[in-house]
């Protein structure tokens, strides 16, 4: 079951961690995309950072709570400044998709990375 914890951990991370790769290699639309929303540019670089640091903590297994909550808080972020129209269906599922890997997250922060791990190795 351990070896399930770190596949887990990967396939969680990795839609973060895919999503920052692509917003550096797409700059100027994905700031054209986050001023549509009102959120301000300068945001995009720290973004970037929390997309690509933490789930690679994760993956890793080093600081894997602190990381977690870090990832599951900027999951209901992104939920609630971005996928609010629910009337639009795809709207309604993403906000959802967000809450649920929010959940997923907030499990390894209760649990931690497991054997795995560079945190357990430590402790």
């Amino acid at each position: 079951m351990q070896i399930i914890e770190l596949v887990g951990r990967v396939f969680i991370s990795l839609i973060f961690l895919l999503a920052g790769v692509r917003k550096v290699f797409n700059y100027e639309g994905t700031i054209s995309y986050m001023e549509s929303f009102s959120v301000p540019s300068y945001l995009l670089i720290p973004a970037i950072v929390v997309e690509i640091i933490f789930p690679l903590l994760i993956i890793v297994g080093y600081k894997t709570k602190f990381s977690a909550m870090i990832l599951a808080l900027f999951a209901i972020s992104l939920a609630i400044i971005f996928h609010t129209d629910f009337s639009n269906q795809i709207e309604l599922m993403s906000f959802l998709k967000n809450f649920a890997i929010a959940g997923g997250f907030l499990i390894i922060f209760v649990r931690g990375a497991g054997k795995y791990s560079i945190d357990y190795r430590l402790n």
